[in-house]
């Protein structure tokens, strides 16, 4: 489950109602209007290319979310956690990155979960899980970095999910994991989520008026969600390609060995800004030099730390468990990297 919704446009009046995505493309583009008069056009032609050749991509990737959300799919994902503990992780980790929920909504969902004893190894798995990966964002992945990465990006999202609940398992008995929960969580959200568990899909959604207005409501939300995140990504992208020396990126984050995967994780963390933005980040990293293991680490550390997710956790459990939490998706994404560098062969 990647990140969907825009958090960014809050309620009220003034400064509030700005949405800061779309407010730092036109500073962009402002600023090089003004000092590089001949990079703002260069700029201008790089993202409207880079656009058209993903709208494809877009369309199919809000359509995905469209139905998901019109179907109620999402209530399926309770069933993972049922069965024995072990089964519970497994199941939790599969169903985490497949999700269709946002950062936000994991909030109620996993506090109805913990608050009817569901093992904190299984919600672990789920929570480290779910950032990374869903329909939407395999599809843009493959298209900007390739179906291998895209492939092993998912796969790396379900080890971090069994990693992790599995460790927590082992540990569950420790001063760490006791009584997790903070006294009064936070169940709210800001996507105007549902009750969790209620209803049940309908796969036929067509046939029913209010969710055929779910459909719409939810393509034309992600349609601009994904919009512009893509056109600031890309703005961002062709200023990394016009004036970060490709030395320089190559010296930090490439060549061998641990180093570019250790510092893929460091710079990830504090340098994501949303898991479809950063995808063409990375992109235009690797072609300044980047190291594919540091590519891994990155997307992985900064995907689980970004702040909706990690929200998401600090809202629900005391500190100790949260920096539990944020101690296995670093080890996990170092993990990760060296093991896409070694099957990329650099490491």
């Amino acid at each position: 489950m990647a990140d969907t919704h825009s958090h960014g446009a809050a309620s009220g009046t003034g400064w509030g109602r700005i949405d800061k995505a779309w407010l730092a493309s036109g500073m962009i583009l402002a600023v090089l209007l003004l000092a590089d008069t001949g990079q703002f056009t260069e700029t201008l032609i790089f993202a409207a290319r880079a656009l058209g050749n993903t709208l494809p991509i877009i369309a199919f990737a809000v359509l995905a979310i469209g139905y998901l959300k019109a179907t109620g799919a999402e209530t399926t994902i309770a069933k993972a956690f049922e069965g024995n503990e072990v089964q519970m992780v497994v199941m939790a980790a599969l169903l985490g990155g497949l999700s269709p929920f946002c950062s936000c909504e994991v909030i109620p969902f996993i506090a109805a979960l913990l608050a009817v004893g569901t093992p904190i190894s299984a919600v672990m798995a789920f929570w480290l899980a779910s950032p990374l990966m869903d329909p939407a964002m395999f599809i843009v992945t493959a298209g900007a970095l390739g179906v291998d990465f895209a492939v092993a990006k998912a796969v790396a999202a379900v080890a971090l999910g069994l990693f992790g609940g599995f460790v927590t398992m082992a540990a569950k008995g420790s001063p760490i994991f006791a009584d997790p929960l903070r006294e009064k969580p936070q169940v709210g959200g800001c996507c105007g989520v549902k009750k969790p568990f209620a209803g049940k899909p309908e796969w036929r959604f067509w046939t029913m008026p209010e969710r055929r207005e779910t459909f719409r409501a939810a393509v034309l939300e992600n349609a601009v969600f994904l919009l512009k995140w893509l056109v600031l990504a890309y703005l961002i992208e062709s200023l990394m390609l016009a004036y970060v020396p490709a030395d320089w990126i190559a010296g930090i984050l490439g060549g061998t060995g641990p180093m570019p995967v250790i510092m893929g994780a460091v710079v990830g963390a504090p340098a994501y800004l949303n898991g479809y933005a950063a995808v063409q980040l990375v992109d235009g990293l690797l072609a300044q030099g980047m190291a594919p293991g540091a590519a891994m680490s990155f997307v992985i550390a900064g995907g689980v730390t970004c702040i909706p997710a990690a929200v998401a956790v600090w809202a629900l459990v005391k500190p100790r468990v949260f920096a539990a939490y944020a101690g296995l998706a670093v080890v996990g994404a170092l993990l990760a990297g060296f093991a896409w560098g070694a099957v990329a062969g650099v490491v």
